[in-house]
This record gives structure tokens, sequence and C-alpha cells, in this order.
């Protein structure tokens, strides 16, 4: 009986949370074409306003929000997870295969030029060889993150690019059938036997040259840049990731993810033989580690709240979320060569739902979700989600900073001090290891000095009684109010510790 009435209060909990959102944003379904398969792989505003978006199944269709009307721009493309808008009449396409430019050269709103912008990096005919982005940084080169290979299956005969003998052979990696079975575990979970599987690689302005920029990625379906030009990754929880991560990633990094370090300079090695001691060595830790099943399963784009957008929370970054009614608010909390970063849910309601893939805003301060579910969990569609404004209030945490001993945080408004008694913390860290994802260990209920209150009740202090040791700290705030009695939009903050090196 008492499982029972715990069940019925996170369920009634979580159903206030969600009123609060639909109190505060509206959310309104986009009616999709007939005869499209409404699975959204890449989104993007155009100068004149309207959205475009390539299709799982390789359209590129052109949505005004303004008319609502619908035009194909572009068919015939492969798989296509990611778009980049360079006029009304020019875009790039991330494919399976390719990086390709898309122009509409004779001016009737359709494309008749498809250009192979870069194509240089290897395929085996693996079902899980996604290509993600591309995304542009402030001097104008672009990025794009390349998915491993699964061993839920081999590789073609036939491959593309260069193919490196570290790991089983060949002609075994093309095993079909039973004898699979007795391949697989040697083959690695996730593989990259093909050249750049697994890493960030950074294009000229022009496509024409390419390098390797970042390694250590499993499934990167989200890279994008935050406002302060900080490149964000995503990864997917699997072997090596103990949950699923926000990177923030550099020239140079290997990120955790040992197979793709066949294809760093002078690597000899198979990357399963190295002792984990050693890969930790290697390994930058994530900014954000996203507890699997409470905060997110399957985090996608990243994106940067444009100014002037969303009241008190322009200016930060949110990530999409496939399998979750909800995206993530992310808070980086960076110092010098440290990255690390606070996660709150952002948008947690039915009205949203799931599936939540790619993600743009448009001029008039309106959301665009686009979603998806590649056959996996997810959904399809289009959502627009607008701020009702100040009348409908925004109670958030603002900001999170670590401090010797605990945690700054500062609201968007005044906090009422006696609702601070029921806040607490607690923490504990992941496993760093072959295995597919990580239960959590070293769980403990932290103990809490009284918090203290600055800045007319908007900063608050929670100094913890013992040093932080854990990697990730979960300050639930559910009890907390402001001033004028609203509840938080977001009452869970998770704080990921990065120990320097």
């Amino acid at each position: 009986m008492r499982n029972l009435i715990l069940l019925f209060a996170l369920a009634a909990n979580v159903a206030a949370q969600q009123d609060r959102w639909t109190e505060a944003f509206d959310f309104e379904r986009i009616e999709m074409p007939a005869g499209i398969d409404p699975q959204i792989g890449g989104l993007d505003v155009t100068p004149s306003g309207k959205l475009a978006m390539c299709m799982h199944r390789g359209e590129v269709l052109i949505y005004d929000p303004a008319t609502g009307a619908w035009a194909q721009f572009a068919e015939g493309l492969h798989e296509p997870l990611g778009l980049l808008v360079e006029s009304d009449a020019s875009m790039l396409v991330m494919q399976r295969s390719e990086l390709t430019r898309l122009r509409d050269a004779d001016g009737d709103g359709k494309a008749d030029e498809y250009e192979t912008v870069f194509d240089g990096f290897g395929m085996t005919g693996n079902y899980h060889e996604f290509a993600f982005g591309p995304v542009r940084d402030a001097a104008g080169n672009l990025y794009v993150a390349l998915n491993t290979a699964s061993n839920g299956a081999g590789i073609r005969e036939e491959i593309r690019g260069d193919w490196s003998d570290i790991g089983v052979e060949r002609e075994r990696m093309t095993t079909r059938g039973k004898e699979w079975g007795a391949v697989k575990v040697a083959a690695g979970r996730m593989y990259a036997r093909v050249r750049w599987r697994g890493w960030v690689l950074r294009l000229s302005p022009d496509g024409e040259t390419a390098e390797p920029f970042a390694c250590g990625f499993r499934s990167p379906d989200g890279i994008g840049f935050d406002a302060e030009g900080r490149l964000l990754v995503t990864d997917n929880q699997g072997d090596w990731l103990s949950t699923s991560k926000v990177h923030h990633v550099r020239e140079g990094l290997f990120h955790g993810h040992p197979a793709s370090l066949i294809w760093r300079e002078e690597w000899t090695q198979n990357p399963l033989e190295v002792p984990v001691p050693a890969l930790e060595e290697l390994r930058t830790p994530a900014m954000a580690l996203l507890p699997q099943g409470e905060l997110a399963n399957s985090p996608t784009q990243p994106i940067a709240i444009p100014r002037g957008v969303f009241g008190p929370l322009s200016g930060q970054t949110i990530i999409g979320e496939m399998n979750q009614k909800s995206l993530v608010r992310l808070l980086p909390d960076c110092e010098g060569e440290v990255s690390q970063a606070a996660a709150v849910p952002f948008l947690r309601s039915d009205a949203l739902g799931i599936g939540n893939h790619r993600l743009a805003f448009t001029d008039d301060g309106s959301l665009w979700v686009a979603k998806t579910h590649l056959s996996w969990a997810g959904a399809d569609g289009l959502v627009r989600v607008r701020w009702k404004g100040p009348s409908a209030g925004m109670f958030a945490v603002e900001q999170v900073k670590l401090m010797p001993g605990g945690f700054d945080l500062r609201f968007t408004a005044p906090v009422d001090v006696e609702s601070l008694a029921g806040v607490t913390v607690r923490s504990h860290s992941y496993r760093y290891h072959v295995h597919y994802g990580s239960p959590k260990v070293d769980e403990r209920e932290e103990r809490l000095s009284a918090p203290t209150l600055d800045d007319g009740g908007r900063n608050v202090q929670l100094q913890l009684d013992d040093p932080l040791a854990a990697q990730v700290y979960t300050i639930d705030l559910g009890s907390v109010r402001s001033q004028g009695g609203r509840a938080l939009l977001g009452d869970k903050v998770y704080y990921t510790v990065v120990k320097p090196r």
C-alpha cells in the first residue's frame, strides 16, 4: 500500500509540473503534409523566416509559418540527419554518405543542383553508420560528426575508404547470419574500422579540405554551438558510456569511446586491449552527465536560445531529447580548461511529447521542435512552442556555480526563504567500463548546512557538510517557491563536477 501511495504521489507531482509548463508556454502541433513520412532529420530557418527540414525518406520540405503552406524543395536523399541553410536558394544537407549542397539555380523554389561538398569518410554498409551536422563556427568552418558501427551486424564486402587492420580480420567482419555471433564480441559492441568513425571533423568553409578535430564518440546525434561559441556534442548511453553525456569539444581531445582511437596518428593497439586506467588518462570528462531515465535517454541537438527570447533564459542552451517528454536546459560553469555544467529539465510536458530531435528558433521567438524515431523510441511531426510572456511567469533556476564545498544557485525571482527547508541533495558516480551503461555507484544523501540568501533572495548558497567527491549532484528543489508563491519550472538540478587534471 505504501508503494502505491508513493506512486500516486509521484504521478501527481509530474502532472503538476506539466500543468505549470502549459501555463507558461503554448504548444501547437503542426499538421504535416499528406504522403510524407513525418520523421524530421534536420531543421533550420531560411532568411525569409521559413522552415527548411530534411525528412527520413529523403525529401527536403519548406514550411511557411505565416501561411501554413508546404512546398517540396528536393527529394531522393539518403537518410539525411542534418541541415544548414545558406540562403533562401541554397542549403547543406548531411546525408548518410556525404555532405551535399542543394541549390535552386533558376529560382523556381526547387533544387536543381545537387553538389557533393564532402564525402571523405569511410562507410562499411553497417546500419548504424549515421552522419550528423553540419554546424558552422564564427570563422565559417563546418563541423560534422560520424557514428560508429554496431556489432548488431557486420560489414559489407565492398566498403568506401581506408580499412584499419587493427582488430578482427576483414573477411570475418563480413560474416552473416548465425556465424556472426562468434565474431561480434571480438569486434567490439561499437567499432570504427573505416576512417573517422566516432570522430568530429572540421571542414574549411568551402568544404574543400577536412581535418580530424576530436574523437571518442559513440553516437553523437547532437552537435551545435552555444552562445559563448563552445562546440557542444551529445552522446548516447552505451558501451563505454555510463549514461548519456554532453561534451565540450575542443581540438585533439579524446572523449571516451575507444573505438575511434585507431584513426589517431601512429596508433597501433587494439583499443579493446588497452587497460581502462590508460584510457582514463587519455579521456577528457564530459561537461555534463545526464542521469539515464531521469533527465535524458537519448539527447540530441544543442541550440542557444536567442537573445531576447524566453525572458530571463535568453542566451542559455537547450538540448533535444528523443525518449522523454522534455528537453534539457544546460547551464555551463566553465573555468579555464575545466568544463562542467548543471542540467535542468525543460518543457517537461505531455504537450511536448517525445522524439524531440531537431530544434530551431524563428524571429518571432517561437521554438520549433522536429521529431523522429528512426524505428526506435521517439515520435514524428513538428511542434511549435511559444512563451506566453512575463504575465505567465518564469520562475526558474537561472545559473548554478560550484563554490568551495557547495553550490551557488541564482533564480529568476526572489525565493521564499521558508520553502528552502525542503531542499535535498543526493550524489552519485558512474563506472567507466566497456559494458553498456553503468548503475549509479557511491550513492548517498548529502548533509546540508542551512541555506543562505543574498541579492534580495535571488541567490541561494547550499553548503555541504562533506567535501565534494562524487561526479553528479542532484539538487531537489521541489519545495522551493518564489516570494509570490510560484513553483519552479524545472525543479531538479543535476550538476556534474569535473576534477582538474
